[in-house]
């Protein structure tokens, strides 16, 4: 079986920038991987993410937010990260299930017992062998997402429109998503790897790279 490495943060924490670095680096030493995300690691779950991101103007309850999110996590297990584990690869994945239970669980208040029991079986119970947690204050967090909002332009040089369910969230639920990650990583410290996110880029990554050759042990 290879590994199962997911990373975790709110909005702005940079954890996408790091999942891609990670990629490069496995990349560079031939160690086979995967490169996914959620929602929308499948093509069924492009449609799913569409549908529970960007667009804002369908009213969506909670119940049926959460019952997508794990819609796209049952068939992203089924069709893409089992396989690539069963062949021996590494698979990277941009957020998993402890992005449910923070999310929807304590960003909506969503009873966690419940949040974890759909979660389960949609995952089948998989769980990552190692997550890392970048951490960075709310604010910051925010303050990342306004100014990639404000650069973000199209072809034509029009400043493409902020469109996502959650960044569109008010503070205290982005405050609320982020003590649910830190719940959680001091429940599962041997799991999780929780990383300053307001330092360097390279300097994360190094901290990152340590991390993985520690667990694939190469």
């Amino acid at each position: 079986m290879g590994k199962f490495i997911v990373f975790e943060g709110i909005e702005g924490s940079g954890k996408t920038t790091q999942v891609k670095k990670a990629g490069d680096y496995l990349a560079e030493r031939n160690i086979p991987f995967i490169l996914t995300s959620e929602p929308g690691g499948t093509q069924s779950g492009k449609e799913i993410r569409t549908l529970l991101l960007h667009k804002t103007s369908l009213p969506l309850s909670v119940k049926a937010e959460l019952l997508l999110f794990a819609a796209d996590r049952a068939q992203h297990v089924d069709e893409i990260i089992v396989p690539a584990l069963k062949e021996g690869k590494v698979v990277l994945c941009d957020r998993f299930s402890d992005a449910t239970i923070a999310y929807q669980g304590y960003g909506r208040g969503w009873e966690i017992d419940i949040v974890r029991k759909i979660d389960a079986f949609s995952s089948g119970s998989l769980k990552p062998d190692l997550t890392f947690l970048l951490d960075v204050p709310v604010d910051t967090g925010l303050g990342r997402i306004s100014s990639r909002a404000s650069n973000r332009t199209i072809q034509k040089g029009i400043k493409e429109k902020l469109d996502d369910r959650f960044e569109k969230e008010n503070r205290s639920f982005h405050e609320r998503v982020r003590e649910g990650y830190l719940s959680l990583a001091e429940n599962e410290p041997e799991r999780f790897r929780v990383i300053d996110g307001l330092r360097g880029i390279n300097e994360i990554h190094h901290e990152i790279c340590v991390s993985l050759l520690e667990l694939i042990g190469r």
